[in-house]
């Protein structure tokens, strides 16, 4: 179920005050650290790297404009599929 209009999107604070802070020239540019997979790209946020934790790492994740309106954690998977087992002959 999508998120209501009047209410915009969901973007966790700590999250917009970094980029902010980096926009503004206050905090060195760099990778942006983050655990917030739920928040939203907004267009604040294109030309950043946010390094988004997918429970075991953190994944690299490049913001480009057709990024905008989807998740962060569309773009870390949390599970890699390694193949279906092939049957072992003997």
């Amino acid at each position: 179920m999508a998120r209501s209009i009047k209410k915009g999107p969901y973007v966790a604070t700590a999250l917009e005050q970094k980029v902010q802070s980096v926009n503004d020239g206050k905090a060195k540019k760099g990778v942006i650290k983050t655990w917030s997979r739920r928040s939203t790209i907004i267009p604040e946020f294109v030309g950043h790297t946010f390094a988004v934790h997918n429970g075991n790492k953190f994944i690299p994740v490049y913001v480009t404009e057709f990024m905008v309106g989807h998740k962060l954690g569309e773009f870390a998977p949390t599970r890699n599929f390694k193949g279906h087992s092939s049957k072992k002959v003997a």
